[in-house]
């Protein structure tokens, strides 16, 4: 019987894009490997406006006609309340879907020989199912080696202190990291008797007793932090066992062709290294007064942009689109059109940061983004807005020192004058010339990393022979 893996996304286009990124991965070093990628089906009225679904269909035709090692097994919808957060809602998905879930690896095992599951962190419920069915259980962690450490903390944490973490007046210190403030741990954790924080106190309990966990880092971007979990160092209970740690990124989603907002076009009539590209991400949405700010700091930083402005607004509830008059200072386009560019809601974010002209990188500090600047040598000025993208933050500036620091006030607020500033100091300061120069070296070692030899290649080894045991 043929050797076959199961991996297991949560809920959404972009966490199904990275398992198969790291399917088509693990089949360059094992090719006659069997990959079931398991599709989880949200509620009615859900895919398109909550995970960006739309054309997932299309998107899955297309792996399976250019990789056919690769085959998708839909879970049917599970009744949970389409009110739930996303986050949440991709939980209780998961939960709700056990039994089909044994179903499944029940049918498989059958017929060929199941070595092992690889799932998301938020289908960590699904550890039930394996562990009854003594499976081999592995996460994949596509978010940064030093949060992991984070969350590996959290446990330890919560048996030591009373208190929520908002409220703890000290610094954290987690082996491997700068010293941790508790207000740059994500909001989901910092109360103590929310739902979100006893959810993710479970889910790092349950990675903690994994047979292993898949990052995608390298060691030239975490040396320090990646070398404390390898020693066992970020699990202080002397009675637990720190599971195998696989860095093996950086893994970088393939690029999209489409130029439907001409930006890639524009870049080319611009001088090489000149323009600083902001974008949030897909969730990232500001207030309208937040909007033109941003406008007024990039009218006065006098450097060249290219703006991916999403269209929804922060805490709107209509679906309509605000026309760029009503978003942006008036004549702000007009004024900047020489030196600018406003496109709406998406680009071609890998192809602009390969692109010769850009130079610099607004962020929010998603770890997908910032694998994508690391590897084309993109310097940053960091905006994190949510999740453990304020955590993202201390490790770019502190620990890896390729990005600027871009102050808040205590609502989250940026002014014009602080956008402004630290858009011109990364873009034409010598402070901005040395992270620049930081970033290329770690961009040659990032690359290195994945080549013959090399530290991620060489985790990936390790990784599949575990698999032909």
């Amino acid at each position: 019987m043929k050797d076959s893996i199961i991996l297991y996304p949560a809920l959404g286009r972009g966490h199904l894009v990275s398992m198969v990124e790291l399917g088509r991965l693990i089949l360059t070093h094992h090719p006659s490997l069997s990959i079931t990628i398991l599709i989880l089906t949200p509620p009615a009225n859900t895919a398109v406006t909550t995970f960006g679904c739309d054309d997932t269909e299309q998107y899955l035709a297309a792996v399976t006609i250019t990789t056919p090692a690769i085959t998708f097994h839909h879970i049917p919808p599970a009744p949970v309340p389409i009110t739930l957060p996303p986050h949440i809602l991709s939980l209780e998905l998961c939960r709700f879907s056990h039994q089909h879930l044994r179903h499944f690896i029940t049918s498989l095992s059958q017929s060929s020989n199941l070595k092992a599951i690889i799932m998301d962190f938020f289908n960590y419920s699904a550890k039930h199912v394996t562990n009854n069915l003594k499976i081999p259980t592995y996460y994949y962690y596509t978010s940064c080696a030093s949060s992991l450490a984070v969350f590996f903390q959290l446990p330890t944490i919560h048996q030591t202190t009373t208190k929520s973490i908002k409220d703890l007046n000290t610094e954290l210190h987690i082996p491997g990291l700068p010293k941790i403030l508790p207000s740059e741990l994500p909001r989901e954790v910092q109360d103590r008797m929310s739902h979100s924080y006893k959810l993710y106190l479970d889910i790092a309990t349950s990675m903690r007793d994994s047979d292993g966990v898949i990052i995608n880092t390298c060691d030239v971007i975490e040396s320090r932090v990646i070398n404390a979990l390898s020693d066992g160092l970020c699990l202080p209970e002397p009675e637990l066992t720190t599971p195998h740690v696989f860095c093996i990124g950086p893994v970088i989603s393939a690029p999209c062709q489409d130029d439907v907002n001409g930006c890639l076009k524009w870049l080319d009539s611009q001088p090489s290294q000149s323009v600083v590209l902001l974008s949030f991400g897909s969730l990232g949405r500001f207030s309208k007064g937040q909007l033109k700010e941003m406008a007024i700091g990039l009218e006065k930083s006098e450097q060249r942009f290219l703006w991916v402005l999403r269209s929804k607004l922060d805490g709107a509830d209509s679906e309509e689109e605000p026309s760029m008059d009503e978003l942006l200072p008036e004549g702000f386009l007009e004024r900047t059109k020489e030196r600018g560019m406003v496109v709406r809601n998406w680009a071609p974010q890998v192809k602009i940061l390969s692109h010769d002209s850009v130079g610099g990188f607004v962020t929010h500090c998603g770890w997908n983004s910032v694998l994508e600047a690391v590897r084309e040598g993109v310097p940053m000025v960091t905006w994190p807005l949510y999740g453990e993208q304020k955590l993202n933050r201390v490790i770019l500036v502190q620990e890896m020192k390729v990005a600027l620091e871009l102050k808040e006030s205590k609502d989250g607020f940026v002014s014009a004058t602080e956008l402004g500033e630290r858009v011109k100091e990364l873009m034409d300061s010598e402070k901005g010339k040395e992270i620049r120069q930081i970033i290329f070296k770690m961009k040659i070692g990032a690359t290195e990393a994945r080549e013959k030899g090399g530290s991620s290649s060489a985790a990936f080894q390790r990784l599949v022979q575990l698999f032909k045991t």
